[in-house]
């Protein structure tokens, strides 16, 4: 008896988790990916002198489940390196202050971050702290009435002060969305701030012990390979094929072929997905609520110096110029030692800014940057190399008032899952989002395989039916 096929477009996490997740069910997998690799957001390759370039900056928190639940699966756990849990921030001229945490049940694991910080005075911490309480306790309906505002009008809101607006959130809104303050809706701070506040392993921080083709894509690409996933590299998409009650007939690639499945996944970027939407669709607020979404261009650049600037093994923030989460990857990964010598990764942000600049241009700010912000080393060390990668459209942008329009994984198309940070779970596009919004992707199609109904959000119109195929 012939199995049934599941289609996944996209090779990024996402869709390598719902291929995984479907596989593990029984059925027939086929991954269609455009570029020469898998991975995505998180892939890397090798330039020409033999360094890993990597599509940006990767760290794992504490807070994700099913990353981790995927990678013990494959037996790959065992490779993140974890960091002392501290967040340090790094200013322009030298300056540092930290904030740590005590093994203790919240809120009180956060009294070392109240008492030891000496950057912030007494007056600004208090302003801090009287809005810790909806952070912390903020129930769900809280926080969809805070997506009407930017974290920056809820910030000045509650009279927090505008130093820690400009020196602590100012970074972790550039970290989590390459967007300021003023640019992100205050519940995607509020939701991770709250999650930070409330679990005191949620912030503590690792890095993976080398390249991510490598040590993390590789082995999960493999993975299923062996377990008889049709991987296909270079399956550039051209258009989705539909019968007239709108499902999916078959994907139609470049080359012409044209693929068919009995259920298709689409773990794509926002961009990619409307590009590819069929007309038919449009008219359905499942689809047309995804108009309200565009993605958030992103820079990132890898920096080697003769010496070692940096001895810190950890991330660091910094709300000073363009470099506002960077690492030096020679401290956190073992593969990319470099013999007491540095090897920056940068955020650099916000990109939306900085995308017309030269690389030349860019490789002059972010060098001043890092020469203020360790003047003691910097100045005098010989930048051997630096290379950067420009991602005209990468996560989505959750501006204010936007988060109501983000779907569920099942699609009114009864033989259509999507998946992706902007659809709805709550980490958002990290890594754990990109696998949470895939396993949720594949448990819908498992399910109509299987002629179970499932859960729409928003609920269709009559035009489709949401049940099984």
């Amino acid at each position: 008896m012939k199995k049934e096929r599941v289609i996944v477009i996209g090779g990024g996490f996402a869709g390598l988790a719902a291929a995984k997740r479907v596989q593990e069910a029984g059925y027939d997998v086929t991954v269609l990916e455009k570029r020469d690799r898998f991975g995505g957001k998180w892939s890397s390759w090798t330039d020409e002198d033999g360094d890993v370039i990597e599509t940006g900056l990767h760290v794992y928190f504490g807070a994700y489940e099913e990353i981790y639940e995927l990678m013990k699966d494959i037996g790959i756990y065992d490779r993140i390196q974890w960091k002392e849990h501290v967040l340090t921030y790094t200013l322009a001229d030298g300056e540092r202050f930290e904030f740590r945490t005590m093994n203790a049940p919240s809120p009180l694991h956060l009294l070392p971050a109240v008492f030891q910080n000496r950057y912030f005075s007494w007056k600004e911490k208090l302003t801090l702290v009287k809005a810790l309480g909806p952070i912390i306790f903020g129930t769900e309906s809280y926080y969809a009435k805070c997506d009407n505002l930017s974290y920056q009008a809820w910030h000045r809101n509650w009279g927090i002060a505008d130093r820690m607006l400009s020196k602590m959130f100012l970074p972790m809104t550039l970290a989590l969305k390459f967007l300021p303050p003023e640019a992100i809706s205050a519940r995607v701070v509020l939701d991770v701030a709250g999650m930070f506040l409330r679990q005191n392993h949620a912030s503590k921080m690792g890095f993976l012990d080398g390249a991510p083709d490598d040590r993390f894509t590789g082995p999960l690409v493999e993975h299923l390979r062996q377990r008889g996933a049709t991987m296909r590299s270079e399956a550039k998409v051209a258009e989705v094929e539909t019968r007239a009650d709108g499902r999916v007939s078959a994907i139609l690639l470049d080359s012409g072929e044209r693929v068919v499945g009995d259920q298709y996944i689409f773990a794509l970027p926002i961009h990619n997905l409307k590009r590819l939407m069929p007309e038919r669709w449009k008219a359905e607020p499942y689809f047309d609520n995804l108009n309200q979404f565009e993605g958030v261009p992103v820079i990132s650049m890898q920096m080697w110096f003769d010496r070692q600037i940096s001895g810190i093994d950890n991330i660091l923030f910094n709300p000073d110029g363009i470099i506002p989460v960077y690492a030096d990857m020679a401290n956190t990964t073992p593969a990319y030692y470099n013999e007491g010598k540095s090897r920056f990764q940068f955020v650099v942000a916000p990109a939306i800014e900085l995308m017309d600049l030269s690389d030349e241009a860019l490789i002059r700010r972010v060098r001043a940057d890092v020469d203020s912000t360790f003047p003691d080393t910097a100045p005098d060390a010989t930048m051997i190399k630096a290379t950067i990668v420009r991602i005209p459209n990468s996560v989505y942008w959750p501006k204010p008032g936007t988060d109501k329009f983000r779907p569920s994984q099942a699609s009114p198309i009864p033989n259509v899952a999507i998946a992706g940070g902007y659809t709805r779970q709550k980490f958002y596009d990290s890594m754990e989002g990109a696998v949470r919004s895939g396993n949720r992707a594949g448990d819908a199609a498992i399910a109509r395989l299987r002629g179970e109904s499932v859960a729409v959000s928003p609920a269709p119109t009559q035009r489709f039916t949401a049940q099984p195929a």
